[in-house]
């Protein structure tokens, strides 16, 4: 059996590095784990269950949160005490709240810890629950530097900032219009602002591979990072049809 391989890739919002990630993941054969939608999924957690306004009620909350995070880049599913919460993350309450969650330490380290315990199982063919030991695609903050700084391969997925706001007004509003633009602008621009308080993901550290996206489509930045890790494990993918 060839050896796992653990893939950790962050970015700044609008980078594309979920919509990438899980492609390679695909691609791959290997587990996907969006640690953002964990962060989303604690604060919908908190929002029930504790008050937002009190760090300690939220990490208290965190702490006991009952979450299982589905691993199939296909359908990667988020579920939280027995409930399909996948689109309730996405809300606009959520997300204009979710600074407020991944910014409180103790919350940082209680979900790093579940990270790094699933990137664990999924390198293990014993314990893997989707990849069969093959390993894991892990995206999101601190992945590159904290939660998997010993990953066989690290990226950093960055553009412009025109290309990130482009992006997410079409995936929030489905135009990029200056209009829509504008109104994903705060949303975007703000949550960096927010988590560049608790995390570095603008600069690549030592042994990160920065791949910037701004002029690629997104089968060209998929082939990119697809590179990156043929070139870092020596692993041969075919390139995209």
């Amino acid at each position: 059996m060839t050896s796992p391989v653990v893939v950790a890739i962050d970015g700044p919002s609008g980078s594309g590095k979920s919509s990438v990630s899980k492609a390679v993941a695909a691609r791959l054969g290997l587990a996907y784990l969006d640690t953002g939608a964990m962060y989303r999924a604690a604060t919908v957690w908190s929002m029930e269950t504790a008050d937002l306004s009190d760090t300690v009620s939220v990490a208290t909350a965190v702490r006991a949160m009952p979450l299982v995070m589905g691993l199939d880049p296909a359908a990667p599913g988020v579920e939280l005490d027995g409930r399909d919460i996948a689109v309730t993350i996405r809300s606009t309450e959520v997300t204009a709240a979710v600074s407020k969650v991944a910014s409180n330490l103790e919350v940082r380290s209680e979900l790093k810890r579940l990270q790094r315990e699933i990137i664990e199982q999924e390198s293990s063919s014993v314990r893997a629950v989707h990849s069969g030991g093959r390993g894991i695609v892990a995206e999101g903050r601190d992945i590159t530097t904290v939660v998997a700084p010993d990953a066989d391969v690290r990226v950093l997925l960055t553009a412009s900032e025109e290309a990130r706001l482009r992006r997410r007004s079409l995936e929030v509003h489905g135009a990029a219009d200056t209009e829509a633009v504008d109104a994903t602008r705060d949303q975007v621009l703000r949550r960096d602002q927010d988590d560049a308080k608790v995390t570095q993901f603008h600069v690549a550290a030592d042994g990160v591979v920065t791949v910037d996206s701004s002029d690629l489509d997104f089968e060209q930045t998929i082939d990119a990072v697809l590179a990156v890790v043929t070139q870092v494990t020596g692993r041969e993918v075919a390139p995209s049809a």
